[in-house]
């Protein structure tokens, strides 16, 4: 199941890379080639809200090889496609099947391991979670420099169909399976809720924040999610269970989860512009800063699970923040001329203080659920995470863009350069844009010392895994 998910979560990093590529063989625009990207998102915020109703309505080993098999198709579909349009359509199949793995392994992890073993056994899971978008990149940059764009597709495809085989006689059912009702009407609100911010947040950096399709995407989302909450909260059988949110510690932690979110984001979608268009390094040469980073994330993954399994989360996920403070800080003060050595240890560094904080807390707030309710508080923390990690980009695109603009204007102004002048023009514009960077990174530090604040508060779970639901009584009432 892990080989699986580390084949899916290469396929959304490798996409990146290969959008140049694709953008001159289909002749289509980057914002049309972004919509590969956008649609691979907005699916996931679909599926991922319903993984709970899922998992309880069908097998381990019905899900999984569905997933498989469906990313399967949909990668050698991407593989083969003609058009950009039958490209869009594989990826909307892919972002189908692996929209249910992650809460799907989790879930099986805190099914058929004992508390006092969960954190070593996602930290293992955490090598493929952590691992593969390092490398993807990387990896990606290397083919795409002397092959067509067509052999990442046609390497993930094989290895995704193997995986769907060997599954077959390898993967048991582990999960307890029921006969829920559907809620209908909360599938359509919550699809029209997350899949309406989603895009509007996706698409706010270009359009602007108060063009009108940008405005009405996102009141229509807000009002639909609104809705979305208090159907949860009233009908029988909710799709995702919303009540989760009395168990202190699952609340605390997912708070953590989506700062650290936004701001892990912000690096891995800021750094890459950095390098590339201020410093001139190529795209192979950006995929190798998160290379470092990704490998120490992989080894650290199964030594911080077994921290957390002795000692706990809290300390972990402080020693954790205050390095990401300190490396987010540092990032922060960039200039046109920073060496790539200062731009990779800095970047690694901090990739290792995520390292020690992301599957602790996440494991700790699933911890302080029942064993009833794992399911929702897996499927209630990929979608969080999931519009963090849509938030952050946006957020942190806009603020870069936004406050490059003003500076490039404020340094012309001061320096009188005239538009005819392109050398000191271009050095005004990299001079703000960097400006812009910092000032991005310095926003991203303030997060991360409200979620240093807050990881104080964190406490060792008692292991309610065992206890009586007071959520599914409440409901049933």
């Amino acid at each position: 199941m892990i080989a699986g998910a580390l084949v899916a979560f290469l396929n959304q990093t490798v996409i990146n890379v290969a959008l140049p590529k694709m953008m001159n063989y289909f002749d289509v625009s980057a914002a049309t080639a972004n919509w590969l990207g956008t649609i691979f998102l907005l699916t996931n915020g679909i599926i991922i809200p319903i993984t709970a109703f899922l998992m309880e309505r069908f097998t381990t080993r019905q899900l999984f090889l569905s997933s498989m098999g469906i990313f399967a198709v949909g990668t050698f579909l991407c593989a083969i496609a003609p058009t950009f349009s039958i490209v869009l359509v594989g990826r909307v199949v892919q972002a189908i099947g692996a929209g249910v793995l992650f809460p799907l392994i989790t879930n099986v992890i805190f099914t058929i391991f004992p508390i006092n073993r969960r954190g070593f056994a996602m930290g293992i899971f955490g090598i493929a979670m952590n691992f593969a978008p390092a490398v993807g990149p990387t990896v990606a940059g290397w083919i795409i420099e002397s092959h067509s764009w067509r052999l990442l597709f046609y390497i993930l495809s094989p290895i995704a169909l193997i995986d769907f085989l060997v599954a077959i006689f390898l993967v048991k059912n582990v999960t307890k399976t029921g006969r829920p009702k559907l809620d209908v009407l909360g599938v359509i609100l919550s699809t029209i809720g997350f899949g309406g911010i989603l895009y509007g947040f996706s698409t706010g950096g270009t359009k602007g924040w108060t063009h009108p399709e940008v405005v009405t995407l996102f009141i229509i989302g807000t009002i639909s999610v609104a809705f979305f909450v208090w159907r949860e909260l009233t009908v029988g059988h909710p799709i995702l269970e919303f009540r989760i949110f009395r168990f202190p510690l699952f609340t605390l932690t997912t708070i953590i989860n989506m700062i650290v979110t936004m701001a892990l984001f912000a690096g891995m979608i800021i750094m890459p512009i950095y390098l590339q268009n201020i410093r001139g390094f190529s795209p192979l040469e950006a995929g190798f800063m998160l290379l470092p980073g990704g490998v120490i994330m992989g080894i650290m993954s199964p030594i911080t699970g077994k921290l957390f399994d002795k000692y706990g989360a809290k300390w972990l996920a402080v020693t954790g923040l205050a390095i990401m403070i300190v490396t987010t800080y540092a990032l922060a003060k960039l200039t046109t001329n920073t060496t790539f050595t200062y731009v990779i240890t800095v970047y690694t560094i901090r990739m290792f203080g995520i390292s020690l904080l992301m599957m602790p807390i996440f494991t700790a707030g699933l911890n302080d659920l029942t064993q009833d309710l794992n399911r929702h508080g897996t499927a209630m923390v990929n979608t969080l995470r999931m519009v963090a990690g849509a938030v952050g980009m946006a957020f942190f695109v806009s603020i870069m863009t936004n406050q490059g603009k003003a500076y490039v204007k404020n340094i012309v102004i001061q320096q009188h350069i005239l538009p005819t002048d392109k050398v000191h023009m271009a050095q005004a514009i990299n001079q703000g844009t960097v400006m812009g960077i910092n000032d991005a990174f310095l926003i991203a530090t303030y997060m991360t010392i409200t979620a240093f604040v807050l990881s104080f508060f964190i406490r060792k779970s008692r292991g309610n895994a065992a206890a009586e639901s007071v959520v599914v009584k409440e409901a049933n009432q």
